[in-house]
């Protein structure tokens, strides 16, 4: 089986003139469940080639064992340094698709034309669609035929208000994730700030913060099998 896994090319924060990018561990912990799962996983960006990371998600505090993997693991940093480009990306040649978060995706992958499709290809082509902590704001502009909002109607989660407040970025960002979810007419839900949360509303897959990417992967795979 074959998932695509979409990075945000975008790695500046804002006009704060700090860099942002995607977060490792959102990245690597789904990408090693897939990958021992025996996925076969592409890696694509809006711009192709490197995949900028967020430093934020480098910091000691933010390590795990699946980023300490990944830092040791040449091939998947390679991967990381030649992504595909998402405009060439087709639904068809895929099982499932997978929006790691960090903030960039606020700024690029919220407003991409080819992922929009992409999103709508596999949903209507009854795949899976994944998204974790930031990712899930690459709905905010996918809309059906009908007009009607991806999210409308759905059960979701990511990265909640009061998180992002904890990191000092409400500010910052273009948008909020989850009040723009609640805006599209999603429903959103949240624990504690940090705990391990994940919806499942058919094929539609989210998860709320860094810490619950690998049960996002958990829940994609067991469903996939």
């Amino acid at each position: 089986m074959k998932v695509l896994f979409v990075l945000t090319s975008h790695d500046q924060l804002g006009n704060t003139g700090h860099k942002t990018g995607f977060w490792v561990e959102e990245f690597a912990a789904p990408y090693y469940k897939f990958l021992d799962a025996n996925f076969d996983i592409v890696v694509a960006t809006p711009k192709g080639g490197q995949a900028p990371i967020d430093p934020s998600s480098e910091v000691s505090s933010a390590q795990t064992k699946d980023t300490e993997r990944y830092y040791k693991d040449e091939k998947a940093q390679e991967v990381i340094a030649h992504t595909q480009l998402l405009s060439e990306m087709k639904a068809a040649d895929f099982d499932a698709i997978f929006y790691p978060g960090g903030h960039g995706p606020l700024w690029d992958l919220a407003n991409d034309e080819d992922s929009a499709k992409l999103i709508l290809d596999f949903y209507n082509s009854d795949k899976l669609v994944g998204a974790v902590c930031h990712a899930p704001g690459a709905f905010i502009n996918v809309k059906f035929e009908n007009g009607d909002p991806f999210v409308k109607g759905k059960n979701v989660t990511g990265f909640s208000n009061t998180e992002e407040a904890a990191v000092k970025l409400t500010g910052v960002v273009p948008f909020l994730v989850e009040t723009e979810m609640e805006k599209l007419g999603a429903t959103y839900s949240k624990v504690a700030d940090w705990g391990v949360h994940v919806v499942t509303d058919g094929l539609l897959i989210t998860g709320q913060n860094p810490a619950s990417s690998e049960s996002v992967a958990e829940k994609m795979i067991s469903l996939l099998k």
